[in-house]
């Protein structure tokens, strides 16, 4: 399969992606000794197109969940044209880069050297505060004007999430009243978000916030510009059950009915993982088999830490491109490439009895915190990305897919 060579512009740097018919030929081509994230722009603007025709509002990418220009060059060709960001580096990617994007400054704590930049040098006008002082250093870096601060809410644990992100923010419901009140005061103008969890499989979770939302406003005694539901939407990763994304919009329009918010106030969403997460696989070699422990070449210091503490099984197969594998199965534990003995994956996976040095493990659904969390621990670190456009795996059936048990 003959490589093509697709030149994008991402600021000033022109970036050069090698596209591939599917995973097969990418090995054929490269036959490559390091990992390769496998980018699949289909299955991204798909995910895209689903959410923003569901949701009642805009549609905002949580860049966190992975920056990489392919990602979010997909996503802005679906229709996404606002963005989540948490830092000036994240502002200062996607404004370089799509001169009509608009960005929302939603980390609640920010250095006033990043506040000021992200006002004057990238006109970003949405900040997410849930204290006091952070509003006062929002309103002496940019004067206020044509401020919209976002009052970010907590939010009780769900037992449904993965991760509570209440535990580190969020103002409890009289604060968050006066935090609103103080804004309108200083000449801002007031919205209110909240987050619910990372991979939250409860719909009702955005409900109960969506009534704290209604007990601040009704406190606060000022109607808010907008109203953030935040991210949290999750994916059907394999042995999880995940309702359909239509019944978590359906709670969300039933809680903004409730609270009788005003056709004229901003409705946004902050998704992550829901667009994402199945766009991309990981590609890995096996270095070394010992009886039924195999070492490959990335782990949870890369593109598979998510896997410590998510529980998350993922879909994998093993391709080797001079012969067939067993369709025979046994368990095996994966070790990552570096030489700290915690570079274990939690799980066994179920692999062919016949694998060995050489063979490639293909992980799918890795787009969601996977090369956004990797570091260089050991000088081990993949920056290698490629466009293929085979269905991922979590879209096929095979005969030699398998997952964690």
């Amino acid at each position: 399969m003959q490589l093509l060579l697709k030149q994008k512009k991402s600021g000033k740097a022109t970036e050069h992606f090698p596209e591939f018919s599917d995973v097969q030929s990418l090995i054929a081509s490269l036959q490559p000794n390091y990992s390769v994230y496998c980018v699949r722009p289909r299955v991204l603007e798909e995910a895209v197109k689903q959410f923003i025709a569901v949701f009642p509002g805009t549609v905002t990418y949580a860049v966190k969940c992975n920056p990489h220009p392919l990602i979010i060059d997909a996503l802005y060709r679906a229709g996404i044209r606002e963005f989540d960001v948490a830092s000036e580096s994240e502002v200062a990617q996607i404004h370089n880069t799509y001169r009509n994007a608009k960005t929302h400054f939603m980390h609640p704590v920010k250095s006033r050297a990043a506040i000021k930049s992200a006002y004057w040098n990238y006109g970003v006008r949405h900040f997410a505060i849930d204290h006091h002082n952070e509003l006062e250093k929002i309103l002496e870096e940019t004067g206020g004007d044509d401020v919209v601060i976002m009052v970010r809410i907590k939010t009780p644990p769900s037992e449904g999430s993965l991760y509570h992100l209440a535990k580190k923010f969020g103002a409890e419901a009289e604060d968050a009243a006066c935090l609103l009140r103080e804004a309108v005061k200083f000449g801002c103008k007031a919205g209110i978000t909240f987050h619910v969890g990372s991979q939250c499989i409860e719909p009702k979770a955005y409900g109960t916030a969506l009534d704290t939302v209604g007990e601040v406003i009704e406190r606060a005694g000022i109607a808010p510009v907008c109203i953030d539901v935040g991210g949290g939407f999750p994916v059907a990763y394999p042995g999880r059950d995940v309702p359909p994304l239509e019944d978590f919009m359906l709670e969300i329009k039933n809680g903004l009915n409730r609270i009788k918010v005003k056709p004229q106030v901003q409705i946004l969403a902050e998704p992550g993982r829901a667009l994402v997460a199945s766009g991309c696989s990981l590609l890995t070699q096996v270095q070394l088999r010992k009886t039924d422990q195999l070492y490959i070449n990335d782990g949870v210091y890369g593109g598979l830490s998510e896997l410590l503490d998510s529980n998350n099984r993922l879909l994998a197969q093993v391709i080797r491109l001079d012969g067939s594998v067993s369709e025979e199965l046994q368990e095996f534990y994966l070790g990552g490439p570096t030489c700290d003995s915690f570079d274990m994956l939690p799980s066994p996976l179920s692999l062919p009895t016949d694998i060995r040095e050489g063979d490639w493990i293909e992980f799918d659904q890795v787009g969601a915190y996977s090369s956004a969390l990797a570091n260089r621990f050991n000088g081990f670190c993949s920056e290698t990305f490629s466009i293929v456009y085979d269905d991922p795996q979590s879209y096929r059936t095979l005969s030699k897919q398998s997952s964690f048990s």
